[in-house]
């Protein structure tokens, strides 16, 4: 019998999630799949997302299997060129680049067939991770505009604090600003924006985390926004024990029992992708009831508090996030974000549908 650990990813709330996408935005949707579809599995989540009207990524092999696959909606690459060979690919297969530097425009230059690409030119208003500045933007639009491989440009930007307070607001100025001056098609929203500055959706808007289920703000849960969880990840315990006052559990001996306590061990670790910075008090669901974590996180093990659920027994069923249990909570407790939990995902965990 294989190790009991799986991660079931619930197609259905994926569709309920893209429908909350739909609700909030009449805009097109571009699906963000990258990192493999935030560790639930591209070619699985990508099959359920067919009505989406594109789907973005970062590497032009997956985009290219896509493609392979049968899938004809736009393909957005979020980071472009990452160097002169990818332009030719970009043609052949119908991809969608992102421009945000001289050196791609320099790549594009080079390419000498015409009409065969379509660009999303990236402007930096206030990320300052990626794109043209301002002041670029007219020299850049214009070269685009007249450049013999280009058939379309998408103005984009990305905003860094829709999630906070702060909000959107200085950055929708200066793009809005910047863009006025020409009659192309816009994106700007991610989930947190699409979910709470209608003004920012556009043409396209791009949903990631909330299409996984998860809510992009801190302070509202992925319930109250109508999310659904599609990870769903599960294990069991193996061993059930009693510790007596003053016994401790674990390496480095991080938690100590006070008094005469049942807990018990299950199959999951950091070598699955749990986070080994989880304190004690983390939530987590044993036999539906929740309960907390116990000590810290070994590779391949964890402890759990047992005190208040007498009927769980060796194979009881432990879900350390999914439905009942939100990933954001988990996220919360260790310290992250459930970006990082859903992607860090390991490969030897079982994944089905």
């Amino acid at each position: 019998m294989s190790r009991p650990i799986q991660a079931h990813i619930d197609l259905s709330a994926l569709k309920n999630n893209l429908r909350v996408v739909r609700r909030h935005a009449s805009a097109k949707v571009m699906a963000v799949v990258k990192a493999n579809a935030y560790g639930h599995g591209l070619l699985r989540i990508a099959g359920a997302l067919r009505e989406a009207e594109g789907l973005a990524l970062l590497d032009v092999r997956e985009a290219i299997t896509l493609r392979d696959v049968g899938f004809r909606q736009t393909i957005l690459l979020l980071e472009g060129f990452f160097s002169k060979d990818d332009v030719p690919l970009f043609a052949e297969y119908e991809l969608t680049a992102v421009i945000h530097s001289q050196q791609q425009l320099a790549w594009l230059d080079a390419y000498p067939r015409k009409n065969g690409l379509s660009v999303w030119l990236k402007i930096n208003t206030g990320m300052n991770r990626l794109g043209f500045m301002p002041a670029d933007v007219p020299a850049v639009m214009e070269r685009l505009k007249s450049h013999r491989a280009v058939r379309e440009v998408t103005l984009m930007t990305h905003f860094a604090q829709a999630d906070e307070a702060v909000g959107v607001a200085k950055q929708l100025e200066l793009f809005n600003h910047i863009a006025a001056s020409y009659h192309a098609p816009r994106s700007l929203a991610n989930s947190a924006a699409l979910l709470r500055y209608p003004n920012t959706h556009s043409d396209w808007v791009r949903p990631g985390i909330m299409l996984y289920g998860s809510s992009p703000f801190a302070e509202v849960s992925a319930q109250e926004l109508g999310l659904q969880a599609v990870m769903n990840l599960s294990s069991e315990l193996i061993s059930v024990r009693e510790l007596r006052s003053g016994d401790c559990v674990g390496y480095a001996a991080s938690f100590c029992a006070d008094n005469t306590m049942r807990i018990g061990t299950l199959a999951c670790g950091y070598a699955d992708g749990y986070p080994r910075h989880a304190p004690t008090g983390t939530p987590i669901l044993v036999n539906g009831k929740r309960t907390r974590t116990l000590g810290r996180v070994s590779m391949d093990m964890l402890a759990v508090d047992l005190s208040d659920i007498p009927d769980a027994q060796v194979g009881s069923r432990v879900v350390l996030w999914g439905a009942g249990m939100p990933v954001d909570e988990v996220a919360r407790a260790a310290g992250t974000i459930s970006y990082e939990l859903l992607c860090a995902l390991a490969p030897r965990v079982s994944v089905s549908d």
